[in-house]
C-alpha cells in the first residue's frame, strides 16, 4: 500500500467527524451517523484505491450502513478490504459524553476478517503485556500477567469494561483480584486502543462488544505493537452457520491477531467527534473548526497525531 494513504483516509474521518459533531448532544443518533456515513462515502470517491467494505455498520446499530460488498475509492491500485465505523459511539454522540470517534482500517485485499455481525468476546493488552495474557485463564492470572509486565501491582491498574449487566461476574473477578475499573457506556475501539497508549491510564481491555470492532481494534493494535484475542459468542443457529461460512470449524475457537488481520502491513485512521483519553472532539467557531486524529501504518510502526483546522464555508456538504 502507498503510504499516502494514510493522509487521505484522515481526510475521511475528519469528513465523518465534521459531519456528525454538528448532532452532538441532540439525542438524535440514527441523524447522527447518517451524516458521519453520507460524508464518509463522500469523501472516499476521492481515494486512490480500490476498497471494499468488508467491516460496515452493524445491524446492532439499526443505523444507516455503508454496506458489507460496497465499492470505496476511486477503482485504481492497491486492492485493499476497508472496515468502516463512520460513528462508533452512537449513543455517546447523541448524550454529548466521552469517546466518539470516526474510525477507519484497511488491509491489502483478503487480509481482514469478515467478522459477522455479532457478539465476540475480547481481551486487549498494550506492547509490554503482548504474549503474557490468554483469554481462556482465569481473569486474576491475566491480571497478574499485566501487572508484572508493566512493573506494576495489581492495584495500579485499570481494566476498561463496557457497562452491561452480562458483564457483572467479570466486574466482580477485577475488583476481587484487587484491580481497578473504568466503566464506559460505548465504544470499546477506541478502549481497546487505549490499553496501548501508557498516557490514558487503560491497562486492559476485558469483556464481550461487536465482532467487527473486534476487528478496527486488532488493525490499531497491529500498528501499535499491542495485542486483541476474542472468541465469537453466537447466540443462534443461524449465526453458527455464519461462523462455519467464515471458515471457523470451531465457533468459539480463540481468533489472535494473525486470524483477525492478516499480513505485515495495515493502516488504521481516527477522528475524535467527542472528547476522549486519546483524542479531543471536535471544536467550532463559527464557520471553522478543529479536529484531532490518529493514524497509523502497521508496516512502519509510524503513528501521527494531527490537528486539522477547517475552513467550513468551503466544505459547505458538512454543514447544517
Amino acid at each position: 500500500m502507498e503510504r499516502s494513504l494514510t493522509l487521505e483516509l484522515v481526510r475521511v474521518t475528519e469528513a465523518a467527524a465534521l459531519a456528525s459533531a454538528r448532532w452532538m448532544g441532540l439525542g438524535k443518533k440514527d441523524e447522527a451517523d447518517d451524516a458521519a456515513t453520507t460524508a464518509m462515502r463522500k469523501e472516499f470517491e476521492k481515494v486512490p484505491m480500490d476498497g471494499v467494505v468488508v467491516i460496515g455498520e452493524g445491524e446492532m446499530d439499526e443505523a444507516p450502513m455503508l454496506y458489507i460488498g460496497e465499492r470505496l475509492g476511486q477503482g485504481v491500485s492497491p486492492a485493499v478490504d476497508v472496515a468502516v465505523d463512520p460513528l462508533e459511539g452512537t449513543n455517546i454522540l447523541a448524550k454529548g459524553t466521552w469517546g466518539a470517534i470516526s474510525v477507519i482500517a484497511i488491509a491489502d485485499r483478503g487480509n481482514l476478517l469478515h467478522a459477522p455481525d455479532m457478539y465476540m468476546e475480547k481481551m486487549a493488552v498494550g506492547p509490554k503485556a503482548v504474549g503474557k495474557v490468554d483469554i481462556n485463564a482465569p481473569i486474576r492470572d491475566n491480571l497478574k500477567a499485566v501487572a508484572q509486565a508493566q512493573g506494576k501491582d495489581i492495584s495500579d491498574l485499570v481494566a476498561i469494561v463496557l457497562d452491561r449487566d452480562r458483564h457483572q461476574k467479570i466486574i466482580h473477578e477485577i475488583r476481587e483480584a484487587g484491580a481497578r475499573i473504568r466503566l464506559i457506556s460505548d465504544g470499546d475501539v477506541a478502549a481497546a486502543i487505549n490499553t496501548a497508549f501508557p498516557d490514558t491510564g487503560v491497562d486492559i481491555l476485558f469483556g464481550s462488544g461487536g465482532a467487527p470492532e473486534g476487528v478496527l481494534a486488532a488493525v490499531a493494535l497491529k500498528c501499535l505493537g499491542g495485542e486483541i484475542q476474542g472468541k465469537l459468542l453466537p447466540q443462534s443457529a443461524e449465526e453458527i452457520e455464519r461462523c462455519k461460512q467464515m471458515g471457523l470449524v470451531n465457533p468459539h475457537q480463540v481468533l489472535f491477531m494473525d486470524d483477525l488481520v492478516k499480513g505485515d502491513d495495515a493502516i488504521f485512521a481516527a477522528t475524535g467527534v467527542t472528547d476522549g483519553e486519546l483524542l479531543k472532539g471536535v471544536r467550532f467557531q463559527g464557520m471553522r473548526a478543529t479536529t484531532h486524529s490518529v493514524v497509523m501504518r502497521a508496516k512502519t510502526g509510524t503513528i501521527r497525531f494531527i490537528e486539522g483546522n477547517h475552513r467550513l464555508e468551503r466544505k459547505p456538504t458538512l454543514v447544517l
